[in-house]
């Protein structure tokens, strides 16, 4: 193959990806979306100061009433461990699509690292405990209290830190799968926590098919 053979498919493969990014970056911003993260926030925050276990089952239950449909049934909520940018968290996935997912978070033990880098928004309302963010570009930290809501804008860079018993609810939006390689990049290559992996994708997919059937129902498919 001639030198300028590849060079022209090295063009056409990144003109292709160039107009791929044009549609999703079109896409996102033009779709309907389910949740807003001022919503979910409102919410979380009714709850802030609770027991946290307490907290999260009025906040679950409240979602269903608002999002019939769009949050996972009890069967499939599993507090799945999260180990992404040197630390470890836990989540309990309740809602995901391709461009939303709503989950609760958190961490029994004092844990901090890098925030990852997406092309998504991520917004969390703290329940209890306390986060730590340090913001790319500054040389002091902020730190956050229940009630609080903290909003990671779309490709920032954080260093954040967790206290022990701080736990959140999770709004993100955006091209979800692509913050998928952040938060499975440690357990693949690191912890090689395998088990880990097939519930995180396991539970992703739950969610996936969920949204799935209620478009479908609500389209009169089914």
């Amino acid at each position: 193959m001639s030198l300028t053979t590849k060079f022209l498919k090295l063009v056409v493969a990144l003109g292709v990806l160039a107009l791929a990014i044009q549609y999703l970056k079109y896409w996102m911003a033009n779709k309907k979306y389910v949740f807003t993260k001022e919503d979910v926030a409102l919410l979380a925050k009714q709850y802030a100061g609770l027991d946290h276990e307490q907290a999260f089952s009025k906040v679950v239950v409240e979602l269903r009433k608002r999002y019939p449909g769009h949050i996972l049934p009890d069967e499939d909520l599993q507090w799945v461990f999260v180990n992404a940018g040197g630390w470890m968290g836990s989540m309990c996935l309740l809602h995901a699509s391709l461009s939303e997912y709503v989950l609760l978070f958190g961490t029994a033990v004092d844990t901090g690292g890098h925030s990852g880098r997406y092309w998504a928004e991520i917004s969390d309302t703290i329940i209890s405990g306390t986060f730590r963010q340090w913001k790319e570009g500054t040389t002091k930290s902020e730190l956050y209290y229940p009630g609080d809501t903290i909003v990671h804008a779309v490709g920032e860079a954080t260093s954040v830190q967790w206290t022990a018993g701080t736990w959140m609810v999770e709004y993100g939006r955006g091209f979800i799968p692509s913050t998928l390689g952040f938060a499975l990049a440690d357990t693949v290559f690191s912890t090689q926590d395998f088990v880990t992996l097939f519930y995180t994708v396991q539970v992703y997919l739950k969610g996936m098919l969920l949204e799935a059937n209620t478009f479908l129902t609500e389209a009169g498919v089914f």
